[in-house]
């Protein structure tokens, strides 16, 4: 990570009409500190005679110092694999209904940049996963995710079948309507809502959580960070491997994924005094008495 920061890139929520406003207030105050601004190209459109130099999210990769995403936690996900094969760090406003990757809102956002460009941050490495698939020993998708890698059935009311084995070793052979990969930082998301236990972001673990199983005794399972988990598909039909609810490719009968965590992690960016348990609280509204 660069700091100061230099060169300071705006990515707005794709296809959202109200980033264009919040997209020009940072930038005026951020060319008025002496910062280059950037704006990714789309959010770009979005705005009428503005100063600033527009980019693809691929000229962003290597550009920028920092980025600010404005958006929910879905646009977050989507940058967030995109800038950290390059140790840029992000920072998110949110836009969204939870939010819990960003962490300044409308009011705060121009104060809290700016004590971001003083110095006043706290710096969290999230851990992300690479998901392969493999078919007939043959390398044929790969992506990264930031939340989560589901395997899950589409469209039949058949279940899913699937084999699991944990650094080669096997662990359980499954019958479900999917199963979850998640980092902690999905713990909060779809792994949560299946019944999976929240994880502190700052652990180097990974999960699996089995969605609807087809058994009295299957529970989510914890594993180091370090492990290669693979599965290896036992049923074809209407199978789809999904990273982050962003990208599907769809399996086949003996496919095999291999998930393991990604070299690089993702750099977030907090204000000081940052607590990932206030969040929690706030987000799942436990701070309401009954």
């Amino acid at each position: 990570m660069k700091f100061p920061f230099q060169t300071v890139a705006i990515i707005g929520k794709q296809k959202s009409l109200d980033v264009a406003a919040p997209i020009r207030l940072l930038g005026d105050f951020l060319a008025a500190r002496g910062v280059r601004v950037v704006v990714d190209a789309l959010s770009a459109e979005h705005l009428q005679n503005h100063p600033f130099e527009a980019l693809t999210l691929e000229e962003i990769a290597g550009t920028v110092d920092l980025a600010v995403v404005i958006g929910g936690d879905g646009t977050m996900l989507n940058i967030a694999r995109m800038l950290a094969p390059h140790g840029i760090p992000i920072v998110g406003v949110n836009q969204g209904r939870l939010g819990f990757l960003t962490d300044l809102s409308m009011g705060t956002m121009l104060h809290g940049i700016e004590a971001m460009l003083d110095g006043l941050f706290v710096t969290e490495q999230r851990l992300l996963l690479s998901a392969r698939v493999v078919r007939e020993g043959k390398e044929i998708f790969s992506g990264l995710a930031f939340n989560e890698v589901v395997v899950h059935r589409s469209t039949i009311s058949s279940m899913v079948e699937f084999e699991v084995r944990i650094d080669g070793e096997y662990l359980y052979n499954q019958r479900a309507d999917g199963l979850i990969i998640s980092t902690p930082t999905g713990s909060t998301a779809y792994a949560m809502s299946a019944g999976g236990p929240i994880l502190h972001p700052g652990l180097d673990v990974l999960q699996l959580v089995p969605v609807c199983p087809h058994s009295l005794s299957n529970r989510p399972i914890v594993v180091k960070g370090s492990s290669e988990l693979e599965l290896l598909m036992h049923r074809s039909g209407d199978i789809c491997v999904r990273y982050d609810s962003h990208t599907n490719f769809d399996l086949e009968l003996h496919d095999k994924i291999l998930v393991t965590r990604f070299a690089q992690p993702a750099f977030l960016l907090h204000p000081e005094g940052h607590s990932y348990y206030h969040t929690l609280r706030e987000k799942l509204l436990w701070n309401q008495t009954l």
